[in-house]
């Protein structure tokens, strides 16, 4: 990632403090492979702010940098100027997430020619942030070594609450079709998602058929989807025929994404698509999340934009499921499903299949291509965002659990979660008229979520099971 750096100094404290520190926490942000961008000495007194003009230097170097910049992070080698910070990221206008850090004192260096005060200096810099309405996270202990195991996971949970925020705010999301017509759950506002950055482009089922229909078996596209499809999951059993038409499936929908820049997208996945075209969209849309390219059943957009979050937080695939279904008598577990398109990343083995559910009224050969297996042990994270008409607003809950190893037979893709306080989250969700879907990541990752959504973004989040300062 590209990041930002503003070394805080004043006069009056050590400027060799200011100088070094600068050094150091360049060489902690390099070594951990981020890009750093940041006044030289010759710019600016140490390569620090701590004047109007030092102020406008870096803002103007940031400004630059626009469009690049994944967020910005402010360093206290010594108490640091808390005006000229603040003015620092006004100035610069990036509304990127800003990470505020402090170097610890060290008890032997105490006097005045070496005493950082940063510990307190910090609280200053918050206070005019605060006055200037410039929204910030902090690091987990008050002041923390740049070259500790801490910073770096500090580091860490920074980078993707800034994928998180930024990607979520320059999204473009594809809808593939109607909504199933019993859905009433999966309705959504798209004005709602526009006002907070989040264009929804559709395309209706017949123009995607329209363009299956052009395609020939052996067209390029169709040979180099078709085998993608055979290495990407077991078929034995599964008609060519039906192949084929994944295969046409999946090219159409690539080259549809990628002419409009889309980066997401959620499929009209039943019924029309087994009556009328003869197979189901799972493995295609599975293999699509697998590649990060997350894509949701139902055409469940908000559904989408979870597992969305979720993937930019964690950098892995991210699956929708149904809360679908107790397991025996422990109130901490659920089973999770859907019958399905999951990702790869989320089975213990997997294969191709029919899709049970609606091959009772399809028939059996119009549903090929469902992925079926037992979602693998694993930590998990789930988000549901949700646009609340009401208000006009984003809202949304978000939490951490665990994939089990229990025992489950059933069809489709589904695993049993344990989640501490499930009988809380599940009365939350029923009171507050949330969807049974729930986007899920086998990552802990939560935190960024949370933090990239109601922070930066300013959604109205529920954080399950966190506790105030813990």
């Amino acid at each position: 990632m590209t990041f930002g750096l503003i070394v805080g100094n004043r006069g009056f404290f050590p400027a060799h403090l200011a100088k070094s520190g600068r050094q150091e926490m360049i060489a902690a942000l390099e070594a951990m492979g981020h890009r750093v961008i940041c006044p030289t000495p010759e710019q600016t007194k140490q390569g620090a702010v701590e004047s109007r003009q030092d102020a406008k230097t870096c803002a103007a170097m940031f400004a630059a940098e626009r469009g690049r910049i994944d967020g910005i992070i402010v360093t206290l080698p010594n108490f640091g100027d808390e005006k000229t910070v603040a003015e620092t990221l006004r100035l610069a206008e990036l509304s990127v997430p800003v990470l505020i850090h402090a170097f610890p004192d060290t008890p032997g260096k105490m006097l005045i020619t070496d005493r950082r005060d940063s510990f307190c200096g910090k609280m200053s810099v918050c206070n005019n942030l605060n006055q200037y309405r410039i929204r910030y996270t902090l690091t987990t202990l008050h002041t923390v070594d740049p070259a500790s195991s801490e910073f770096r996971a500090d580091v860490d949970r920074f980078a993707a609450v800034c994928r998180v925020t930024n990607g979520l705010r320059r999204l473009r999301v594809g809808s593939v079709g109607a909504r199933p017509a019993a859905f009433n759950t999966v309705r959504y506002s798209e004005k709602i998602l526009e006002s907070n950055g989040i264009t929804v482009e559709p395309i209706d089922l017949s123009e995607i058929f329209g363009r299956i229909e052009k395609l020939g078996n052996e067209d390029a596209p169709v040979r180099a989807k078709l085998e993608a499809i055979q290495s990407y999951v077991p078929t034995a059993g599964v008609p060519k025929d039906s192949l084929v038409k994944m295969a046409k499936l999946g090219a159409v929908l690539d080259q549809w994404m990628q002419a409009n820049e889309l980066a997401i997208s959620a499929v009209q996945c039943w019924t029309s698509m087994e009556e009328y075209f003869g197979v189901v969209p799972c493995t295609v849309m599975s293999m699509m999340s697998n590649n990060l390219m997350s894509s949701a059943c139902e055409v469940d957009i908000p559904g989408v934009i979870g597992m969305h979050a979720l993937r930019l937080a964690s950098e892995t695939p991210s699956a929708l499921l149904d809360w679908n279904n107790n397991y025996g008598t422990d109130p901490d577990k659920a089973v999770c499903f859907h019958c399905s398109n999951l990702p790869k990343h989320f089975f213990q083995t997997v294969r191709m299949d029919f899709q049970e559910i609606i091959a009772g009224t399809v028939g059996k050969l119009n549903t090929f291509g469902t992925c079926v297996g037992k979602v693998k042990a694993s930590p998990m994270s789930f988000v549901r965002f949700s646009t609340h008409d009401a208000t006009g607003a984003m809202r949304g809950y978000v939490g951490q659990g665990r994939f089990t190893d229990d025992p489950l037979e059933t069809f489709g893709g589904a695993g049993v979660v344990h989640i501490e306080g499930l009988q809380n989250l599940l009365h939350y969700i029923c009171e507050n008229g949330f969807e049974h879907h729930v986007a899920a990541n086998m990552s802990h990752c939560a935190a960024a979520v949370h933090e990239a959504a109601s922070k930066y973004l300013g959604w109205e989040m529920h954080w399950h099971g966190h506790r105030s300062g813990s």
